[in-house]
């Protein structure tokens, strides 16, 4: 296990194959990819088939990285950074139902964020989410992110952008 991240209550590490059913049940929530213009997994076996073919780690040198809880190694969720065929990179966070509410997307975010800032000395992080998942622009502008634009994003037609940039960062 790699484990890229700590914070005071999580860990972040990079996917493993035992990951498979928790990232099923994890897509299999609506509530929880209702938007994201992501499909649910069809089975375990098809999130076992990405993790699979999961090749950020190696592409890129960064990813969405498996969220657990410190004090019982549970997984709860993912976050972590992405690259882009444009080459904009972008933070992303998801976690399962029961886990929200707890600050556990804002935690593992502000950690994320500053290892790109910091660590990877990325010039700029962008944050994308639909204009009406507020919970996630409210974690967004906790991290300290500014609006950018309303644009398109992976077929949601109301997204809302927003960024940082490396010189405008304070940890």
């Amino acid at each position: 296990m790699k484990t890229i991240l700590e914070t005071d209550r999580l860990l972040l590490r990079e996917f493993q194959l035992s990951d498979a059913n928790d990232m099923f049940h994890l897509n299999e929530d609506w509530d929880v990819i209702k938007y994201t213009g992501d499909p649910p997994f069809t089975s375990t076996e098809a999130a076992l088939l990405f993790l699979k073919q999961y090749d950020d780690y190696k592409k890129n040198g960064m990813g969405r990285w498996a969220v657990v809880t410190k004090d019982d190694n549970r997984f709860i969720g993912w976050c972590g950074l992405k690259r882009h065929d444009d080459d904009i990179v972008d933070i992303g966070f998801r976690f399962f139902k029961k886990d929200w509410g707890h600050g556990y997307a804002t935690e593992a975010a502000k950690a994320t964020l500053q290892y790109g800032l910091k660590t990877l000395k990325l010039p700029q992080i962008i944050g994308r989410a639909a204009k009406a998942n507020l919970a996630s622009v409210r974690v967004l502008e906790k991290l300290g992110m500014t609006y950018w634009k309303d644009d398109v994003c992976k077929g949601l037609d109301d997204a809302v952008y927003y960024e940082i940039k490396k010189s405008d960062y304070h940890s």
